[in-house]
């Protein structure tokens, strides 16, 4: 327990000292450059810019918030408050969160339901579980790829999963994607950040509900995730 407990406090250290000061970095040296010859630059310059910045505020946005979740969930102050949860809305408002970022990287984002589901689940666990499978499919998907939202019943159970025709991982990655003291991250295809702890988080908040979270992949083809929970 005390290696777990130190190898987590070490994770949050290089989050915070390397993770955390990335994108810092990007925003000094783009708002720099702003600063010094905006007035020489055209108006195509000026809006890469802006989509630099902004691709990289949504990047630090996101990192923020799941290391606040992932403190709060640590200390034992995560609320769990279960209620009937529409799957089709749940993953639509989703799926519209992400709609500029597929578009920007011309990846196809779809959901796939034969049926109307619901499910008796915390609306906030379960909509950073989804938002987090979404970005890190959308991070190691390249250009003209695919990422498919689907949901469908399993005897009593639903099975909600998001895959892609990106990257995929090789054996090791697979190995140690939910070790907190391995080091599985790697940037995107775009160079977008990766820390990891998405993934730690979903599957502590995939395991509240007594559920479980998997995954399948193969390198060059792409990965599947996916996570169950009780229908009632």
């Amino acid at each position: 327990d005390l290696r777990k407990l130190n190898s987590e406090k070490d994770k949050f250290f290089s989050i915070i000292a390397h993770d955390l000061r990335s994108p810092f970095v990007s925003f000094l040296g783009l708002t720099e450059v702003m600063t010094q010859d905006i007035s020489d630059m055209s108006m195509e310059e000026i809006n890469k810019l802006a989509k630099n910045l902004n691709q990289n505020a949504n990047n630090l946005y996101r990192l923020l918030t799941n290391l606040l979740e992932w403190s709060t969930m640590k200390r034992g102050i995560t609320k769990f408050n279960p209620e009937q949860l529409s799957v089709s809305e749940l993953i639509g408002n989703n799926i519209n969160l992400f709609k500029e970022q597929a578009k920007a990287k011309n990846i196809t984002l779809t959901m796939r339901m034969t049926e109307n589901i619901s499910i008796l689940a915390d609306k906030q666990m379960i909509d950073t579980v989804i938002r987090n499978l979404i970005s890190n499919a959308l991070k190691f998907t390249t250009d003209g790829g695919k990422v498919i939202v689907s949901a469908f019943l399993n005897n009593n159970n639903v099975e909600i999963s998001v895959q892609d025709n990106g990257l995929g991982m090789n054996k090791n990655i697979l190995d140690n994607l939910f070790k907190l003291d391995e080091k599985t991250n790697r940037k995107g295809t775009n160079d977008e950040p990766s820390t990891g702890l998405g993934l730690l988080l979903c599957k502590e908040f995939i395991e509240k509900h007594n559920g479980t979270l998997s995954v399948q992949s193969e390198e060059g083809k792409g990965s599947k995730f996916t996570f169950t929970l009780s229908k009632q």
